[in-house]
């Protein structure tokens, strides 16, 4: 029997899913309709709202199920991934299940999974959870990140027709899986899309446009387009663009939208995405851009939101963003007057490794940026930035760069 208490309990279970660092298991949906057909097929049970694309996914997330929750609407949201805590990927009303209760859902879940005979991964044992959980509290909507992708993505196991499908900005990352084009990428995001759904886009670029036209065509889909920036002031520039969004997606499923609802979105804090904590005089900015397109969004946000004022950045990169790395560098070091390159030593959904700073900092000098520092241990380096002369200190990178520094900075 599993015996799941707490976190650490939960986190010891869930690592035994992991895929090992060389799998060569078929990326596919074959196990996950496995596993939710011996569930009962709990994600057909509630109305879905599938968000995919590259950039924005998470923040877009946060909005709609804000403004679901603050209409009196009983929501569901799933993310990936955490970044202080595991039960972050099954929320309900906007609260993660407390650590009691997400241990006892899961415990009595993994037996389940146990019987089942399926050998599911990390990810999908928890869309799968996250899933179950929703149809189990009878959520009224259930807001849900695709992990990577669309198409072949764990979270796409919904077959109702009232679905509705959000792509967000998309760029090119994980072009190992996706494919190094737009259009190939385009057509992985807009996978999630069946058969009447209707479907939420912002602008995008032309190749992508037409991608997700001629789905929306084949699957006899409504697609609508939004062409203007709901402008919310108080948001970062780079957050105005996913609300504005969102925004459209709830009057959609709502009819309307109050003024309150619109209020406790706007002030709704997305983790980790240009993410502003004071500490000791500091401003600290924590934000999880791993590309080159999130961080020339997070740069530009800064710049507006803190002009003319140098910044400190901790940075780390997982290898699998070798292939872009030096556009992400070209970004940062245009951004800040000095760098402390890191590691991390955690993955989640698969192993992950970082790319070794002295690699970070050869890149950085033939680009002739030379205002750079080296510090492997993460902890270690959080406290080196505490102690740089710059007022703004910004932490960015991989996601699990992040799980090791923004628990440091809790009250």
């Amino acid at each position: 029997m599993r015996l799941v208490t707490n976190f650490s309990d939960a986190n010891k279970q869930l690592q035994q899913f992991v895929p090992p660092a060389l799998s060569d298991r078929k990326y596919s949906l074959d196990t996950m309709k496995l596993l939710m057909e011996h569930l009962g097929n709990p994600q057909d049970k509630v109305r879905v709202i599938h968000v995919a694309g590259t950039s924005g996914k998470t923040s877009t997330c946060y909005y709609i199920a804000a403004m679901l929750h603050a209409s009196g609407k009983k929501v569901g949201l799933t993310v990936s991934t955490h970044i202080d805590d595991i039960n972050e990927r099954v929320q309900i009303d906007m609260m993660p299940l407390s650590e009691a209760v997400f241990c006892q859902k899961l415990q009595e879940f993994l037996q389940i999974i146990d019987k089942s005979k399926v050998a599911p991964s990390y990810f999908e044992v928890l869309v799968a959870f996250a899933y179950w959980v929703f149809a189990k509290e009878r959520v009224d909507y259930a807001v849900v990140e695709v992990g990577l992708g669309g198409l072949l993505d764990g979270t796409n196991v919904v077959t109702r027709t009232d679905k509705v499908c959000v792509i967000t900005d998309i760029g090119l990352d994980h072009t190992h899986v996706l494919g190094h084009t737009l259009e190939r990428i385009s057509a992985q995001k807009a996978g999630i899309i069946l058969k009447q759904n209707h479907v939420f886009m912002n602008t995008q670029p032309t190749e992508v446009e037409e991608v997700v036209e001629a789905v929306c065509a084949d699957k006899n889909a409504i697609l609508h387009k939004i062409t203007k920036t709901n402008p919310q002031s108080s948001l970062p520039l780079f957050q105005r663009r996913n609300w504005s969004l969102a925004f459209p997606v709830t009057r959609h499923l709502l009819g309307t939208v109050s003024q309150k609802a619109i209020y406790d979105s706007v002030q709704t804090v997305v983790p980790a995405r240009m993410e502003i904590i004071k500490r000791g005089g500091k401003i600290i900015v924590i934000d999880g851009s791993h590309n080159e397109q999130k961080l020339n969004a997070l740069a530009e946000s800064l710049k507006d939101k803190f002009p003319n004022q140098p910044i400190a950045a901790l940075v780390s990169f997982g290898h699998n963003k070798e292939a872009t790395i030096l556009d992400s560098l070209r970004v940062l070091t245009g951004l800040t007057t000095h760098i402390i390159f890191t590691k991390f030593y955690m993955g989640q959904d698969e192993y992950r490794t970082a790319l070794e700073p002295k690699y970070l900092q050869n890149l950085c000098a033939n680009e002739s940026f030379y205002d750079v520092s080296l510090q492997t241990d993460p902890k270690v380096a959080f406290q080196e930035l505490l102690k740089r002369p710059e007022h703004i200190l910004l932490v960015t990178g991989s996601f699990y760069l992040l799980n090791h520094v923004r628990p440091l900075l809790k009250p």
